[in-house]
């Protein structure tokens, strides 16, 4: 089996949330259920497949592991590997409440230790501005959000609470170094240009989490939230033509996570009784979503049937004397 890179695990989060915002549409639309089913089975079985690659990594190819996880800026892919697996787990959730929370608790506890090794290396210092991208989310942020979702899905409310507190605040420190960044450091290298797809899932994926420990209306700070999102999709479009420069890889799905979770706000928003503006926005985000994956799923496939969807592994991080 190739020896896949820890990114590969955002395909998981990307199918999850697309199959996620089919199963709201069977609920507000009364579209086909196994369309989303189906979605989520694919997601599940590239998500085992990921897992025994990683596992095979560390025991086959420990040196091509190690320098990954030295990486500046493959190394917050890891992060990933918790978050996928409690989608994985929301997505067993209407089968088998036990596996659920097995999934969980194992994603959890992954999530919370790598955030805290990444964040406790990062707050050492000495990281070129370079190496600061959107991916800085991803330990820290992401993991916490998707928790949090998770853990009222299992109807421990309070604490998905507590874990939205820990990825609201954390986004918002770290929102403002990135923009700091992309204001004032020198312009991003094009490899790396895809991964601004990561800046928009923060404050749509949040929104979720927020709605998900908050029943009722959905109060102002959700559609803040959901706002602050339009805006960066309209952004990430007006940059399209900049962040292509780079050729299509696998990296192009950090767009996909924060592309679903954009369709999936305003449709949860309908189930808690709201109408209006998300009324007119939630058909439209949701067929955007299906061509957003659809199209990177297809770019995906094509770069396997020729032989190009696994990337060279990183070099090894020079160590300092």
């Amino acid at each position: 089996m190739p020896r896949a890179p820890a990114a590969m695990f955002g395909i998981v989060l990307g199918l999850s949330g697309l199959g996620t915002c089919w199963r709201l549409a069977h609920r507000l639309w009364a579209l086909p259920a196994a369309v989303g089913e189906i979605i989520l089975a694919a997601a599940t079985v590239i998500w085992a497949l990921l897992i025994i690659s990683y596992i095979g990594k560390w025991l086959n190819a420990r040196a091509e592991a190690i320098a990954e996880l030295g990486h500046p800026v493959q190394c917050c892919f890891i992060g990933l590997i918790g978050g996928a697996t409690m989608l994985i787990g929301n997505a067993v959730l209407p089968y088998c409440r036990p596996i659920t929370l097995i999934l969980f608790v194992c994603g959890l506890v992954f999530t919370l230790g790598f955030a805290l090794w990444r964040t406790g290396l990062l707050w050492q210092g000495e990281r070129q501005a370079a190496d600061t991208t959107a991916v800085l989310y991803l330990p820290a942020v992401a993991g916490t959000f998707i928790a949090g979702t998770s853990a009222a899905g299992l109807g421990f409310a309070d604490w998905g609470s507590l874990f939205f507190g820990m990825g609201f605040f954390t986004w918002l420190a770290i929102e403002s170094v990135l923009l700091h960044r992309l204001y004032t450091g020198p312009q991003m290298a094009v490899p790396l240009r895809p991964t601004l797809g990561i800046q928009l899932a923060p404050p749509v994926v949040g929104a979720v989490t927020y709605l998900a420990v908050t029943p009722g209306l959905p109060s102002t700070l959700a559609h803040g939230m959901f706002g602050y999102g339009l805006f960066l999709s309209l952004l990430l479009i007006r940059l399209i033509p900049w962040i292509r420069q780079q050729p299509f890889a696998a990296s192009y799905w950090a767009f996909s996570f924060g592309g679903t979770a954009l369709a999936a706000v305003p449709m949860i928003m309908l189930l808690h009784g709201d109408s209006g503006a998300v009324a007119i926005l939630a058909p439209i985000l949701f067929v955007g979503a299906n061509i957003l994956v659809g199209v990177i799923a297809a770019g995906t496939v094509r770069l396997a049937a020729t032989g190009k969807l696994f990337p060279k592994p990183p070099a090894p991080v020079p160590s300092v004397a």
